[in-house]
Protein backbone atom coordinates (compact mmCIF):
# COMPACT_ATOMS: atom_id res chain seq x y z
CA UNK A 1 0.00 0.00 0.00
CA UNK A 2 1.36 4.04 -0.48
CA UNK A 3 -1.08 5.99 1.22
CA UNK A 4 -4.94 4.61 0.63
CA UNK A 5 -3.76 3.35 -2.44
CA UNK A 6 -3.87 -0.75 -2.80
CA UNK A 7 -1.14 -2.05 -5.15
CA UNK A 8 -2.86 -4.18 -7.92
CA UNK A 9 -0.15 -5.08 -9.47
CA UNK A 10 3.98 -5.59 -8.40
CA UNK A 11 7.27 -6.24 -10.50
CA UNK A 12 9.93 -7.54 -8.35
CA UNK A 13 12.88 -7.39 -9.49
CA UNK A 14 12.51 -8.89 -12.47
CA UNK A 15 14.88 -9.08 -15.48
CA UNK A 16 14.23 -10.20 -18.71
CA UNK A 17 16.98 -11.83 -21.37
CA UNK A 18 17.17 -13.09 -24.69
CA UNK A 19 19.72 -15.06 -25.15
CA UNK A 20 22.59 -15.21 -22.87
CA UNK A 21 23.82 -11.12 -23.13
CA UNK A 22 20.62 -9.57 -24.69
CA UNK A 23 19.45 -8.46 -21.39
CA UNK A 24 16.37 -6.00 -22.43
CA UNK A 25 14.69 -5.60 -18.88
CA UNK A 26 16.91 -4.80 -15.74
CA UNK A 27 16.40 -4.90 -11.89
CA UNK A 28 12.95 -3.59 -12.66
CA UNK A 29 11.23 -2.69 -9.47
CA UNK A 30 7.26 -0.86 -9.65
CA UNK A 31 4.41 -0.49 -7.76
CA UNK A 32 0.92 0.09 -9.63
CA UNK A 33 -2.26 1.16 -8.28
CA UNK A 34 -5.55 -0.19 -8.05
CA UNK A 35 -7.63 1.88 -10.28
CA UNK A 36 -4.98 4.02 -11.77
CA UNK A 37 -3.89 4.97 -15.51
CA UNK A 38 0.33 3.94 -15.39
CA UNK A 39 1.83 4.58 -18.72
CA UNK A 40 5.34 2.52 -19.52
CA UNK A 41 6.62 5.12 -21.88
CA UNK A 42 10.38 4.91 -23.70
CA UNK A 43 12.14 4.63 -27.05
CA UNK A 44 11.74 1.64 -29.55
CA UNK A 45 13.72 -1.17 -27.79
CA UNK A 46 13.72 0.04 -24.11
CA UNK A 47 11.54 -3.40 -22.34
CA UNK A 48 8.12 -1.51 -22.46
CA UNK A 49 6.36 -3.61 -24.65
CA UNK A 50 8.16 -7.13 -23.34
CA UNK A 51 7.15 -5.93 -19.44
CA UNK A 52 3.61 -5.90 -20.71
CA UNK A 53 3.98 -9.29 -21.99
CA UNK A 54 5.13 -10.79 -18.92
CA UNK A 55 2.42 -8.91 -16.80
CA UNK A 56 0.28 -10.56 -19.29
CA UNK A 57 1.60 -14.21 -19.66
CA UNK A 58 3.47 -13.91 -23.11
CA UNK A 59 6.77 -13.68 -21.74
CA UNK A 60 8.30 -15.03 -19.18
CA UNK A 61 10.51 -13.19 -16.84
CA UNK A 62 14.17 -14.87 -16.28
CA UNK A 63 13.74 -13.50 -12.71
CA UNK A 64 11.75 -11.91 -10.38
CA UNK A 65 8.14 -12.07 -10.15
CA UNK A 66 5.36 -10.28 -10.96
CA UNK A 67 2.30 -10.42 -8.22
CA UNK A 68 -1.47 -9.16 -9.10
CA UNK A 69 -3.38 -8.35 -5.99
CA UNK A 70 -0.76 -10.12 -4.08
CA UNK A 71 -0.80 -13.33 -5.59
CA UNK A 72 2.57 -14.50 -7.65
CA UNK A 73 1.18 -15.58 -10.99
CA UNK A 74 4.44 -17.11 -12.36
CA UNK A 75 2.27 -20.46 -12.87
CA UNK A 76 -1.00 -19.07 -14.36
CA UNK A 77 -2.02 -19.16 -17.78
CA UNK A 78 -2.41 -15.75 -19.35
CA UNK A 79 -6.37 -16.66 -19.35
CA UNK A 80 -5.97 -17.63 -15.72
CA UNK A 81 -4.76 -13.91 -14.51
CA UNK A 82 -7.63 -12.19 -14.91
CA UNK A 83 -5.96 -9.76 -16.96
CA UNK A 84 -7.01 -8.59 -20.97
CA UNK A 85 -5.03 -7.16 -23.77
CA UNK A 86 -5.56 -4.67 -26.26
CA UNK A 87 -3.29 -4.57 -29.08
CA UNK A 88 -2.51 -1.99 -31.81
CA UNK A 89 -3.49 -4.32 -34.42
CA UNK A 90 -7.35 -4.91 -33.56
CA UNK A 91 -7.16 -8.62 -33.73
CA UNK A 92 -10.67 -9.04 -34.68
CA UNK A 93 -12.28 -11.91 -36.25
CA UNK A 94 -12.99 -10.58 -39.42
CA UNK A 95 -15.79 -13.45 -40.34
CA UNK A 96 -17.44 -12.83 -36.85
CA UNK A 97 -20.37 -9.95 -36.67
CA UNK A 98 -19.30 -7.02 -33.61
CA UNK A 99 -21.98 -8.52 -31.94
CA UNK A 100 -19.91 -12.17 -31.82
CA UNK A 101 -16.12 -10.33 -31.49
CA UNK A 102 -17.25 -8.82 -28.13
CA UNK A 103 -19.57 -11.84 -26.78
CA UNK A 104 -16.43 -13.89 -27.89
CA UNK A 105 -14.51 -14.42 -24.55
CA UNK A 106 -18.01 -14.62 -22.53
CA UNK A 107 -19.26 -17.54 -24.75
CA UNK A 108 -15.67 -19.05 -24.28
CA UNK A 109 -16.67 -19.06 -20.65
CA UNK A 110 -20.28 -20.36 -21.46
CA UNK A 111 -22.16 -18.03 -19.85
CA UNK A 112 -25.92 -17.52 -20.54
CA UNK A 113 -27.24 -16.72 -23.65
CA UNK A 114 -29.19 -13.67 -22.03
CA UNK A 115 -26.33 -12.75 -19.64
CA UNK A 116 -23.96 -12.43 -22.83
CA UNK A 117 -26.52 -10.25 -24.53
CA UNK A 118 -27.13 -8.12 -21.85
CA UNK A 119 -23.25 -7.60 -21.54
CA UNK A 120 -22.63 -7.28 -25.07
CA UNK A 121 -25.23 -4.25 -25.79
CA UNK A 122 -23.87 -2.56 -22.54
CA UNK A 123 -20.23 -2.04 -23.54
CA UNK A 124 -21.29 -0.97 -27.44
CA UNK A 125 -22.98 1.61 -25.12
CA UNK A 126 -19.81 1.93 -23.04
CA UNK A 127 -17.79 2.55 -26.30
CA UNK A 128 -20.32 4.45 -28.36
CA UNK A 129 -20.92 2.02 -30.81
CA UNK A 130 -24.67 1.30 -30.46
CA UNK A 131 -26.77 0.09 -33.28
CA UNK A 132 -22.99 -1.53 -34.87
CA UNK A 133 -23.71 -5.26 -33.51
CA UNK A 134 -25.03 -6.41 -37.15
CA UNK A 135 -22.11 -5.20 -38.38
CA UNK A 136 -18.56 -7.11 -39.36
CA UNK A 137 -14.90 -5.31 -38.89
CA UNK A 138 -14.65 -4.66 -42.94
CA UNK A 139 -17.34 -2.25 -42.66
CA UNK A 140 -15.44 -0.45 -39.55
CA UNK A 141 -13.35 2.45 -39.63
CA UNK A 142 -9.77 2.04 -37.85
CA UNK A 143 -11.31 4.25 -34.71
CA UNK A 144 -14.25 2.11 -34.50
CA UNK A 145 -12.33 -1.44 -34.62
CA UNK A 146 -10.38 0.08 -31.96
CA UNK A 147 -12.94 0.77 -29.79
CA UNK A 148 -14.56 -3.04 -30.59
CA UNK A 149 -11.08 -4.67 -29.26
CA UNK A 150 -11.48 -2.37 -26.36
CA UNK A 151 -14.90 -3.94 -25.95
CA UNK A 152 -14.18 -6.97 -26.22
CA UNK A 153 -11.71 -6.82 -23.93
CA UNK A 154 -13.38 -5.25 -21.04
CA UNK A 155 -16.48 -7.50 -21.04
CA UNK A 156 -15.11 -10.10 -18.80
CA UNK A 157 -14.15 -7.23 -16.42
CA UNK A 158 -10.68 -7.85 -15.79
CA UNK A 159 -9.25 -6.57 -13.30
CA UNK A 160 -6.17 -4.86 -14.80
CA UNK A 161 -6.45 -4.34 -18.84
CA UNK A 162 -2.78 -4.01 -20.79
CA UNK A 163 -2.73 -1.44 -24.01
CA UNK A 164 0.14 -2.12 -26.00
CA UNK A 165 0.23 0.69 -28.54
CA UNK A 166 -3.58 0.18 -29.69
CA UNK A 167 -4.02 4.40 -31.12
CA UNK A 168 -0.95 3.62 -33.32
CA UNK A 169 -1.92 3.12 -36.38
CA UNK A 170 -4.53 5.94 -36.18
CA UNK A 171 -4.38 9.02 -37.77
CA UNK A 172 -3.37 11.89 -35.76
CA UNK A 173 -6.93 13.82 -35.36
CA UNK A 174 -8.69 10.17 -34.72
CA UNK A 175 -5.85 9.00 -32.17
CA UNK A 176 -6.53 12.70 -30.22
CA UNK A 177 -9.85 11.73 -30.21
CA UNK A 178 -9.79 8.19 -28.65
CA UNK A 179 -7.41 9.12 -26.17
CA UNK A 180 -10.02 11.01 -24.66
CA UNK A 181 -12.23 8.24 -25.03
CA UNK A 182 -9.82 5.76 -23.55
CA UNK A 183 -9.32 8.26 -20.69
CA UNK A 184 -13.09 8.45 -19.98
CA UNK A 185 -13.37 4.94 -20.38
CA UNK A 186 -10.76 4.53 -17.36
CA UNK A 187 -12.52 6.72 -15.36
CA UNK A 188 -15.96 5.38 -15.24
CA UNK A 189 -15.05 1.86 -14.72
CA UNK A 190 -12.47 2.60 -12.49
CA UNK A 191 -10.26 -0.69 -13.78
CA UNK A 192 -6.28 -0.31 -13.66
CA UNK A 193 -5.00 0.74 -17.41
CA UNK A 194 -1.51 -0.15 -17.72
CA UNK A 195 -0.50 1.82 -21.55
CA UNK A 196 2.76 1.32 -23.65
CA UNK A 197 3.37 4.15 -26.37
CA UNK A 198 6.37 6.00 -27.45
CA UNK A 199 3.99 9.74 -27.55
CA UNK A 200 5.50 11.73 -25.24
CA UNK A 201 2.38 13.57 -25.42
CA UNK A 202 -0.10 11.16 -25.04
CA UNK A 203 1.86 10.02 -22.50
CA UNK A 204 1.66 13.25 -20.56
CA UNK A 205 -2.13 14.47 -21.48
CA UNK A 206 -3.71 10.76 -20.73
CA UNK A 207 -1.57 8.99 -17.38
CA UNK A 208 -1.93 9.54 -13.77
CA UNK A 209 1.58 8.13 -13.32
CA UNK A 210 4.37 7.82 -15.93
CA UNK A 211 7.23 5.03 -15.81
CA UNK A 212 9.79 5.95 -18.50
CA UNK A 213 12.14 2.92 -18.92
CA UNK A 214 15.40 3.27 -21.23
CA UNK A 215 17.50 0.59 -22.19
CA UNK A 216 15.73 -1.64 -20.10
CA UNK A 217 15.93 0.21 -16.80
CA UNK A 218 13.51 1.93 -15.27
CA UNK A 219 14.62 5.87 -14.96
CA UNK A 220 11.73 7.50 -13.04
CA UNK A 221 8.27 6.88 -12.32
CA UNK A 222 5.84 10.07 -11.77
CA UNK A 223 3.06 11.90 -12.32
CA UNK A 224 3.21 13.83 -15.79
CA UNK A 225 3.57 17.48 -14.10
CA UNK A 226 6.47 15.76 -12.15
CA UNK A 227 8.15 14.15 -15.05
CA UNK A 228 8.41 17.44 -16.86
CA UNK A 229 9.23 19.68 -14.14
CA UNK A 230 11.84 17.86 -12.29
CA UNK A 231 13.13 15.17 -14.02
CA UNK A 232 15.11 12.24 -12.26
CA UNK A 233 17.50 11.79 -14.74
CA UNK A 234 19.61 13.74 -18.08
CA UNK A 235 17.85 10.72 -20.38
CA UNK A 236 14.29 11.99 -18.80
CA UNK A 237 14.98 15.63 -19.31
CA UNK A 238 15.86 15.03 -22.65
CA UNK A 239 13.07 12.92 -23.94
CA UNK A 240 10.01 14.04 -22.57
CA UNK A 241 9.04 17.55 -24.43
CA UNK A 242 12.49 20.28 -25.51
CA UNK A 243 14.92 21.32 -22.77
CA UNK A 244 18.38 23.16 -22.37
CA UNK A 245 21.23 21.09 -20.49
CA UNK A 246 24.26 22.56 -19.22
CA UNK A 247 27.41 20.45 -17.63
CA UNK A 248 28.97 21.12 -14.52
CA UNK A 249 30.00 19.99 -11.13
CA UNK A 250 28.46 20.25 -7.65
CA UNK A 251 31.13 22.74 -5.94
CA UNK A 252 29.87 23.46 -2.24
CA UNK A 253 26.72 21.63 -0.44
CA UNK A 254 25.41 23.41 2.50
CA UNK A 255 22.47 21.53 4.49
CA UNK A 256 19.70 21.27 1.12
CA UNK A 257 21.08 24.03 -0.91
CA UNK A 258 23.52 22.75 -3.82
CA UNK A 259 26.43 25.48 -5.54
CA UNK A 260 26.98 24.43 -9.03
CA UNK A 261 29.69 25.68 -11.40
CA UNK A 262 28.61 25.54 -15.04
CA UNK A 263 29.32 27.31 -18.36
CA UNK A 264 27.03 30.34 -17.68
CA UNK A 265 28.71 30.75 -14.27
CA UNK A 266 27.59 29.67 -10.38
CA UNK A 267 23.88 28.79 -9.85
CA UNK A 268 22.09 27.01 -6.79
CA UNK A 269 19.82 24.96 -6.86
CA UNK A 270 17.93 21.88 -4.12
CA UNK A 271 19.16 18.53 -3.58
CA UNK A 272 19.62 16.53 -0.80
CA UNK A 273 21.56 13.70 -3.41
CA UNK A 274 24.25 15.15 -4.07
CA UNK A 275 27.89 15.32 -3.56
CA UNK A 276 31.16 17.46 -3.80
CA UNK A 277 32.57 17.99 -6.85
CA UNK A 278 29.63 15.28 -8.94
CA UNK A 279 29.65 16.04 -12.00
CA UNK A 280 25.67 17.07 -12.94
CA UNK A 281 23.70 18.30 -15.76
CA UNK A 282 21.45 21.83 -15.16
CA UNK A 283 17.55 21.41 -17.36
CA UNK A 284 16.47 24.62 -18.09
CA UNK A 285 13.23 24.15 -20.07
CA UNK A 286 12.96 26.41 -23.58
CA UNK A 287 9.62 28.42 -22.18
CA UNK A 288 12.07 29.26 -18.84
CA UNK A 289 14.67 30.45 -20.39
CA UNK A 290 15.20 34.07 -20.51
CA UNK A 291 17.27 36.90 -22.84
CA UNK A 292 18.39 40.48 -22.52
CA UNK A 293 20.12 42.49 -25.48
CA UNK A 294 22.89 43.59 -22.46
CA UNK A 295 24.74 41.23 -19.82
CA UNK A 296 23.04 39.96 -17.27
CA UNK A 297 24.81 39.55 -13.87
CA UNK A 298 25.92 36.50 -12.52
CA UNK A 299 25.72 34.72 -16.39
CA UNK A 300 28.61 34.75 -18.79
CA UNK A 301 25.68 32.55 -21.65
CA UNK A 302 26.49 35.61 -24.65
CA UNK A 303 25.15 34.09 -28.12
CA UNK A 304 23.48 34.54 -31.67
CA UNK A 305 20.16 34.21 -32.99
CA UNK A 306 20.49 31.80 -35.37
CA UNK A 307 16.76 30.81 -36.48
CA UNK A 308 13.63 31.99 -35.48
CA UNK A 309 10.85 29.09 -36.03
CA UNK A 310 7.43 29.70 -36.01
CA UNK A 311 4.77 26.28 -35.48
CA UNK A 312 1.25 27.89 -35.06
CA UNK A 313 0.80 28.72 -30.85
CA UNK A 314 4.37 28.53 -30.18
CA UNK A 315 7.34 31.03 -31.65
CA UNK A 316 11.23 29.20 -31.20
CA UNK A 317 14.23 30.97 -30.97
CA UNK A 318 17.48 29.03 -31.14
CA UNK A 319 20.33 30.92 -30.26
CA UNK A 320 24.06 29.41 -31.06
CA UNK A 321 26.97 29.73 -28.20
CA UNK A 322 30.29 29.89 -27.85
CA UNK A 323 30.91 25.86 -27.72
CA UNK A 324 28.49 25.64 -30.87
CA UNK A 325 25.54 24.74 -28.53
CA UNK A 326 21.77 25.59 -29.90
CA UNK A 327 19.73 27.08 -26.82
CA UNK A 328 16.15 26.80 -27.49
CA UNK A 329 13.59 29.64 -25.95
CA UNK A 330 9.79 29.54 -26.71
CA UNK A 331 6.82 31.66 -26.52
CA UNK A 332 3.21 31.80 -26.99
CA UNK A 333 2.79 33.25 -30.22
CA UNK A 334 2.37 36.80 -30.41
CA UNK A 335 5.03 37.37 -28.18
CA UNK A 336 8.12 38.64 -28.92
CA UNK A 337 11.21 36.65 -29.09
CA UNK A 338 14.85 38.10 -30.62
CA UNK A 339 14.98 37.52 -34.18
CA UNK A 340 18.86 38.40 -35.03
CA UNK A 341 22.06 39.51 -33.24
CA UNK A 342 23.43 38.67 -29.72
CA UNK A 343 21.74 37.42 -27.13
CA UNK A 344 22.33 37.22 -23.46
CA UNK A 345 20.84 34.56 -21.90
CA UNK A 346 19.21 33.55 -18.21
CA UNK A 347 17.09 31.91 -16.23
CA UNK A 348 15.55 32.31 -12.58
CA UNK A 349 17.18 29.80 -10.09
CA UNK A 350 13.49 27.61 -9.27
CA UNK A 351 13.36 27.28 -13.35
CA UNK A 352 16.56 25.52 -13.22
CA UNK A 353 16.52 21.55 -12.57
CA UNK A 354 19.89 19.95 -11.32
CA UNK A 355 19.88 16.13 -12.39
CA UNK A 356 22.32 13.62 -10.89
CA UNK A 357 24.37 12.23 -14.50
CA UNK A 358 26.34 9.15 -14.55
CA UNK A 359 29.50 11.20 -16.56
CA UNK A 360 30.87 11.41 -13.24
CA UNK A 361 30.96 7.36 -13.15
CA UNK A 362 32.30 7.28 -16.53
CA UNK A 363 35.26 9.55 -16.32
CA UNK A 364 36.12 8.04 -12.62
CA UNK A 365 36.80 4.93 -14.73
CA UNK A 366 38.78 6.43 -17.36
CA UNK A 367 40.91 7.96 -14.59
CA UNK A 368 41.36 4.50 -13.10
CA UNK A 369 42.47 2.86 -15.97
CA UNK A 370 45.02 5.95 -16.62
CA UNK A 371 46.41 6.06 -12.76
CA UNK A 372 45.97 1.89 -12.68
CA UNK A 373 43.79 1.11 -10.11
CA UNK A 374 41.12 -1.23 -10.20
CA UNK A 375 38.92 -0.23 -7.65
CA UNK A 376 37.12 3.31 -7.69
CA UNK A 377 38.82 5.59 -5.01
Amino acid sequence: MSGDKKVIVEIKNINKFYGSTNQVVKDLNLEIYEGEFLTLLGPSGCGKTTTLRMIAGFEEPTSGSILIEGQNIENKEPFERNINTVFQSYALFPHMTIYDNIAYGLKMKKAKKDVIRTRVMEMLELVQLGGFEKRYPSQLSGGQKQRVAIARALINQPRVLLLDEPLGALDLKLRKQMQLELKRLQRKLNITFIYVTHDQEEALSMSDRIAILYNGVLEQVAQPWEIYEKPATKFVATFIGETNLFEGYVSEIKDNEVTAVIESGIIQGEGDTFELNEMIAVSVRPERMKYSLSPVEGFHLEGVVKEQVYVGSILKTIVMIGNGNEIRIERLAGESLPAEGTVYLYWESKDAKLIHTADHVFYQAIENIQMGREEPV
